[in-house]
Order: structure tokens, then sequence, then C-alpha cells
């Protein structure tokens, strides 16, 4: 019911200096208006529900069931429905005195345990097949099992790392492209790969002394036929080291002159992986 007295709202004023302890001789208690208060008004109204504790919380009439088997160590095979009743209806009359809404499944509840206590206290009387009835708490036994199976169920499941909290999930961007791009060969490569042909021509090259008239023009010719026939040719197989090591050059400057006019195309599919020679008009 509401108060027909006056309501004071008290509340900190940010702008005003931090009371350093007295003002005027009096204990300063709060500030209103920017005036000091050094005494608590006589009819300063507090709401009842300014604050509330609440010490226990119960998701439903069966958690707080099976919240009070636990505590008092029941079996919950053989419930002593008077023990446990009396808990129930005092913790019903405690939560009505709160929230009359929140009672009403509790009081649902109440009047199945009540019932079920009133069955017990019958004489039991058999069925017509001559077999014993059913105990009264075969059905809130089977409720309280399975819900204590999907409480813990859910329990299990709660401790379960949580994704964006417990960890997250790796991400990583990688550009796709359909288009085709050949490695850059530097000048280093193609000197240590004809190195290695003169190399090779050395170890079968005789010592001769002679006069012999070379064409680039004449190699360049030969290499485009070597390649007229072949979709790719490995960049040692153009040369042939027993011709001696003046032909090599010559060829060597034949395929560089070939590769100037872009005529050809030298190609390598990874860095340190073989060197391809094909023709520039040869499509993929």
């Amino acid at each position: 019911m509401p108060d027909s007295r006056e309501n004071h709202t008290f509340s900190a004023d940010a702008n005003a200096p931090v009371p350093s302890g007295k003002a005027g001789g009096a204990d300063i208690v709060a500030r209103l208006y920017g005036e000091s208060v050094t005494e608590i008004p006589d009819d300063l109204y507090i709401p009842p529900e300014a604050l509330e504790v609440f010490l226990e919380a119960f998701e439903g009439p069966l958690d707080l069931l099976l919240y009070l088997i636990r505590r008092q160590n029941f079996n919950i095979l053989d419930i002593p429905m008077a023990q446990l009743t009396l808990q129930y209806l005092h913790y019903v009359d405690r939560i009505r005195v709160q929230k009359l809404e929140l009672a009403a499944e509790y009081l649902l509840m109440a009047a199945m345990l009540v019932e079920i206590k009133s069955r017990l206290l019958l004489p039991k009387v058999k069925t017509e097949t001559n077999e014993e009835p059913e105990d009264p708490r075969a059905e809130l036994v089977r409720r309280l099992l399975e819900y204590e199976r999907m409480k813990m169920a859910a329990k299990s499941l709660d401790e379960l790392p949580k994704l964006g909290n417990d960890f997250f999930l790796p991400q990583a961007v990688i550009a796709k492209s359909t288009e085709k791009v050949w490695p850059c060969i530097s000048a280093d490569e193609l000197r240590h790969a004809f190195a290695e042909i003169i190399r090779r021509a050395k170890l079968t090259a005789s010592h001769t002394v002679g006069k012999q008239e070379l064409s680039v023009r004449e190699h360049m010719s030969s290499i485009l036929r070597q390649l007229r026939n072949a979709r790719f040719v490995e960049f040692h197989e153009l040369f042939d080291e027993s011709e001696g090591v003046a032909v090599l050059v010559v060829h060597f400057l034949a395929l560089l002159e070939l590769a100037k006019e872009t005529l050809v195309e030298i190609t390598q599919i990874e860095a340190g992986a073989p060197i391809y020679i094909r023709l520039t008009q040869c499509n993929d």
C-alpha cells in the first residue's frame, strides 16, 4: 500500500566537493540538491522491495523437490512424503509472500504432494486381477529421475568449451586466381644451367685445334625446328655436349636471341625446378 508520507530522493552531487567529515560541527550523511544533510529525516520512506536477497533460486517445482531430497539424503525411490511435503509447503509460503504469480506452479505441485500423501494413508486395495496397486509416488519418482538426468546432461554441456569464449576458429585468407603465373627466371639461373652444360661438354671433348665457322642464325633455326613438334623441351635437351664448347656457346646465344625476339618462352614451374623451353605461339 503506498505511503502517504512525503518521499525524499537522495543523490550524490558530482560537481560538489567531497565532504571532509563535518559541516558546522555535524557529520554530513548526504547531499540533497547541493545542500548538506546532517540528520536522516524521520519521514524518510524506503520501499519494501528496495533490497531483496535471494539465497536460493530454483528453476521450477521439480528443481525444488530434487534439492530437498538431496539435502536430506532421502532415497528418491522411497521418498518420505510427510517430511518432504512439509518442507515444500514451507518454501511455498515464503515465495508467496514475495511473488504470488511465481508460486502458481509451485502450488500445483504442492497439491500433488498432498494428494500422494493422502493416498499413502489409505488402505491398499488390490486390483481386479489380484495385483498390488501401483505406488502413488511412482509417477513423481519417474519425473524426478528424468529431470535429474536432463539437469546433469545440461551441466555437462555447459562445461564444454564454448566457441568464441574458450576457443576460436582459425581463419586464413587465400587469394585464388585462375590465371597461370609463371615464375620469373633470373639470369643467374640461366648462367648456372649453361655452366652445367659446359661442364658436361668438357668431360667428353678432346683437345683439337681448328677453324670452325658458326652462325647464330643457323642455330636459331635449329632450335625452332626442335621445338616445332614438341610442347615443352627441357633446357639441357637443346644442347649436344659432344659438339664442343664453341658450338654450345653459339647455341646458347641463339636461344637468348630467340627469347629476345619473343619467339620462344623460357619457363619454370617453381624456383629450383627444371627449366623448359617452348614456342611462343604454342597455346595451353
